[in-house]
């Protein structure tokens, strides 16, 4: 087997193929686990997560399918939907709303039921920006009385994170939350574990994310989920430098109208300066007769 365009030594996080080996197999579970408790930042402590089957389908055999990337419950019976998500897509908050119903659903036993439910997590980590207006990384999204400003209800929980807007150096890492991103975000572009990163955990991770490791049909599958990810990074790149293009050439071609509208105006002013009739200032200019009269 080739390694044809990986040069690095650790795996791209934001690939399918290494989102769902360090999160989403039972080898390597405690990273998920250990991602969890630092993503909740103490308000409870997970010690074991059970891995749920991750298509599911509606409740009638005709309704959309859904494949969560990582689903599972942890031992008090709370569901965690776990997305990466490469770009931004158009009803990218919807998507997370449809997904989390499933959530719901499949919480219904046969039979009598009271409707109570266990507390459900969808949390999308995001290799791109939703939320232009301010530098925050961290979403945390509830059901809220907007009246009160309480939340409304606490076992539905939305967490976003805009990795882009993480820009912590080494050197500023104090959370373990803040050192797991640092490691998602730079993971391809490092040759060693940073010394801020000595947890057992990092160990963990560092070790199981270094390509050289993977056996032959790992290193395959790595090396397709690359190949696509820089396909597609490609594809954005290129319509965003497109989407410049034509912001820049629309611009220039409104900036060319508008100084030719302001010299037909300073012509006509001189043209009546002189006297010069509004008929033939209108033929010269090709501005109308009421333009000319406010002149």
């Amino acid at each position: 087997m080739g390694s044809e365009g990986i040069y690095e030594r650790y795996v791209n996080f934001y690939t399918d193929f290494a989102f769902k080996k360090l999160f989403g197999t039972e080898v390597n579970k405690g990273l998920l686990i250990s991602f969890l408790n630092a993503l909740l930042h103490g308000r409870e402590e997970i010690k074991e997560i059970t891995y749920l089957n991750t298509e599911h389908l509606g409740t009638q055999e005709y309704d959309r399918r859904a494949v969560f990337d990582v689903y599972c419950t942890n031992e008090r019976g709370e569901h965690f939907l776990v997305e990466m998500q490469k770009g931004e897509q158009q009803f990218f908050k919807d998507r997370s709303i449809y997904y989390s119903t499933f959530a719901i659903r499949e919480q219904a036993p046969r039979g009598e039921w009271n409707y109570g439910l266990k507390g459900i997590y969808t949390i999308g980590i995001l290799n791109f920006c939703f939320e232009k207006k301010n530098t925050d990384y961290y979403h945390e999204v509830k059901l809220v009385d907007l009246a009160s400003r309480e939340v409304f209800y606490d076992k539905l929980t939305f967490i976003y994170l805009e990795m882009p807007k993480f820009t912590k150096g080494e050197n500023e890492l104090e959370t373990l939350f803040d050192k797991w991103l640092y490691a998602i975000r730079n993971l391809s572009l490092l040759m060693d574990r940073p010394r801020a990163l000595q947890e057992k955990v990092f160990l963990h991770l560092f070790e199981a994310a270094e390509i050289a490791k993977f056996d032959r049909k790992e290193r395959y599958e790595y090396e397709e989920s690359l190949k696509a990810y820089r396909d597609w990074f490609s594809v954005m790149e290129t319509a965003e430098i497109r989407g410049h293009e034509r912001g820049f050439t629309k611009g220039l071609a409104e900036g060319l109208e508008k100084g030719r509208e302001e010299e037909r105006f300073a012509n006509a002013r001189n043209l009546k300066s002189l006297g010069v009739s509004v008929d033939i200032i209108k033929r010269a200019t090709g501005l109308n007769e009421e333009d000319i009269k406010l002149l």
